[in-house]
């Protein structure tokens, strides 16, 4: 079975580490998330998968430049324009030959959903469209599906008012789609699956809904970004980095307890770190502290400054002394300047 998946957005949410990089090559734990969506679908059988890209491909075409990543072949399709969910769909299907049912993936979803038990249950009920469902707290922030008990799906409402939502299982961003149903796309111009093609299947019955209790994670923001790498710390994922150390940069007189330490990586004497990710090249100065951090390569936290709850992007610079709480988040190569103290706060700024 062949997949699509879509990797093309601006991943504007999660600004400024996402102005040079496009957010599904950012790392968790040590591994660019695109690498842990291809491993999930490879280990449902899935090696064959279409990369729907539009922003910055050649951040994709460079890293995989021999079409393989995971364990699964590439194949590329670069939109000329943004063409939305369902146009993307369309353009990468067409340009990648695709003439049978296949797998849409959203490639900003970290989760153990099995695939396999979905297509199953496609072919089962006979649908024409097939979507996992998963079940959320918050349901406004999500396309809400409602289903009666055959799975078949009664309306596809996106983002309701919290109190408003007739359910609490939301669209999990896998779908798995007959070829028919690439004919209810118009080509050359935008087309959004949630808005259009969707309800037009619910009008004609032949969309289902599956739902699953597995582990899910919409990796879109930086809250979540920094819950996807907390998650592996505390072993709800994979522990799987591309280049882990053996502890060689790690000073005997610091305390590092609970991380994951890339190779290359310095933790100097005197420092605490604890439930972090340090990338790797990351320098932690004497006296520092950084807790439930994400340090990606090359980053460097100066002497006796703190950093907590916060996000330092590659080559990122953060001063001696200085002080990093509630979810700061730190660009490429930006600097943070000794003695300073942010709170919740994006350098470069960032309009929220």
């Amino acid at each position: 079975m062949r997949a699509v998946v879509l990797v093309g957005g601006f991943g504007t949410r999660l600004r400024p580490l996402t102005f040079s990089t496009p957010k599904q090559m950012l790392p968790v734990a040590g591994r660019p998330m695109i690498e842990r969506v291809l491993a999930h679908l490879a280990s449902h059988g899935i090696d064959d998968v279409v990369l729907s890209l539009g922003y910055r491909p050649d951040a994709f075409t460079e890293a995989y430049a021999d079409a393989r990543c995971a364990g699964v072949r590439l194949h590329y399709a670069v939109e000329p324009e943004p063409l939305d969910t369902a146009g993307a769909i369309g353009f990468a299907a067409h340009e990648a030959g695709v003439a049978e049912r296949f797998l849409v993936v959203n490639g900003d979803i970290l989760t153990d959903i099995d695939l396999s038990a979905l297509v199953s249950f496609h072919d089962g009920c006979g649908a024409e469209g097939t979507i996992a469902l998963t079940k959320v707290g918050d349901p406004s922030q999500f396309g809400v599906v409602p289903t009666d008990e055959d799975g078949r799906v009664l309306a596809f409402v996106e983002k309701p008012p919290r109190d408003e939502a007739p359910t609490d299982l939301v669209n999990a961003g896998f779908y798995v789609l007959e070829a028919s149903v690439l004919g209810r796309i118009p080509a050359g111009r935008k087309v959004n699956i949630e808005r259009e093609t969707f309800p037009a299947m619910v009008g004609a019955g032949t969309l289902r809904g599956w739902a699953d209790p597995a582990y899910w994670l919409d990796v879109g923001t930086p809250e979540r970004l920094l819950q996807a790498n907390l998650d592996v710390l505390d072993g709800r994922r994979p522990a799987v980095e591309v280049d882990p150390s053996d502890g060689d940069g790690v000073d005997p007189a610091a305390a590092v307890t609970g991380s994951v330490v890339a190779t290359g990586a310095t933790v100097a004497g005197g420092a605490t770190v604890e439930r972090a990710v340090l990338g790797r090249g990351a320098q932690v100065g004497a006296g520092a502290v950084v807790e439930e951090a994400v340090l990606m390569p090359g980053a460097t936290v100066g002497e006796g400054a703190l950093v907590r709850r916060s996000i330092i992007g590659p080559g990122a610079r953060v001063g001696a002394r200085s002080s990093l709480v509630d979810l700061c988040v730190i660009g490429d190569g930006a600097e943070v300047e000794p003695g300073e103290s942010l709170v919740g706060a994006s350098v470069p700024e960032v309009p929220r």
